[in-house]
């Protein structure tokens, strides 16, 4: 057994299964259980903790468990064009009305050149990237986005009014890996802040503001703050129009327009997934999806070599003092996942504590790595 404080490394698959057959016992249908397992696990390949393994238990099966997501996916198709769609998810799983709706916008956009899918009524999709590396693996353009739960404050503002909102875009290269770029609107994501809280480690300055426009460092004040409207994320570029914070705030109201007016969907604060007497509700998230055919403009090889032309250039441009290497969008993550691949994911012991009371809740038969020594 490992010692108390000890960070564990699990394999891929292992992970990958317990997730499984935990959304199986929660009633998630197998075929859709795959799914979701297969997406919060792409998270941890690619060395996005925050996104992975430690939020299945506080973000997915205590949700399921209170009622506010439901384990069989609805997903109906409200309006359709050859070229796009509009899906009304019913709070089912995230990850499912994730993939069947990039699916569809790539499949649109197989027959026409472009696809767009809108949706409503969803909850929490996992990584916006897994719906890019998707696309990229067919030779397409990806541009999707999902608004959230309150979390950033408008440029001179203190309160909480938009989500993190990640405008994320990914296309194939003729590297080893696609370009991808999935990263909030905010200058970080609630789940880097259950992150920072789960390791008992203070936050950087300037991630978060309280009602009187400072800055909090102590995660778990911050996240408390997040959910009762005290703090509130601050945009990309920061605090003010200095170092362009109007920017990100910008960024952030787009995803949001793009992920509840298209669909007829809920936004800002009706995202709160709070009733007025304080009681959960289903969060209704928004997202959207387009897929671009590449080659209905150019030849998909010469795309893909022209995209590895300029990111090689940007790696190979002059560096700045005391640094050895320039890095280009999905790069990191492929590094991460070249590491993982051979040692696995780390698990430090909250997660591994909050995995182990998942199993036990759900009476789930699976015995942990960290178990069989």
């Amino acid at each position: 057994m490992p010692e108390i404080n000890e960070t564990v490394y699990a394999a891929f698959d292992e992970m990958r299964e317990f997730m499984r057959l935990t959304f199986i016992a929660t009633g998630v249908p197998p075929d859709e259980a795959a799914t979701c397992a297969d997406v919060l696990i792409e998270s941890d390949k690619r060395g996005i903790d925050s996104h992975g393994v430690g939020r299945l238990k506080p973000i997915y099966l205590d949700r399921i468990k209170e009622g506010i997501q439901f384990v069989k996916t609805d997903f109906e198709i409200i309006r359709e064009t050859p070229a796009t769609a509009v899906i009304d998810g019913h709070d089912g799983m995230g990850h499912v009305i994730g993939v069947r709706s990039m699916q569809m916008a790539i499949d649109k956009a197989k027959n026409c050149g472009l696809g767009m899918v809108a949706v409503r009524n969803s909850t929490h999709y996992g990584i916006a990237g897994y719906y890019a590396l998707m696309a990229a693996k067919e030779d397409m353009i990806c541009f999707t986005g999902t608004n959230a739960r309150p979390s950033i404050a408008p440029t001179f503002g203190v309160e909480n009014m938009l989500g993190t909102n990640p405008l994320t875009i990914g296309f194939p290269t003729d590297e080893e890996f696609p370009f991808v770029i999935d990263c909030a609107t905010s200058i970080t994501q609630r789940g880097k802040i259950e992150h920072y809280a789960r390791i008992n480690k203070a936050m950087p300055s300037g991630w978060v503001i309280d009602e009187k426009g400072e800055a909090v460092t102590d995660p778990n004040i911050a996240l408390k703050g997040l959910v009762a409207g005290t703090c509130a994320l601050t945009p990309l570029g920061g605090i003010g129009e200095e170092l362009a914070g109007y920017k990100g705030y910008g960024y952030a109201a787009v995803v949001e327009v793009l992920s509840a007016a298209l669909q007829g969907g809920s936004f800002l604060k009706t995202l709160t997934g709070m009733n007025s007497d304080g009681s959960h509700r289903p969060y209704h998230f928004g997202h959207f999806f387009m897929a671009i055919k590449i080659e209905a403009f150019t030849d998909p090889e010469t795309f893909k070599k022209t995209a590895g032309d300029i990111l090689r250039g940007l790696r190979a441009s002059k560096k700045a003092a005391g640094q050895d290497r320039i890095y280009t969008a999905g790069e990191k993550e492929y590094i991460a996942y070249l590491e993982r691949k051979e040692k696995g994911i780390p698990l430090n012991p909250a997660v591994r504590k909050s995995l182990e009371a998942a199993r036990d809740e759900w009476k789930v038969n699976f015995t942990f790595p960290w178990e069989k020594s």
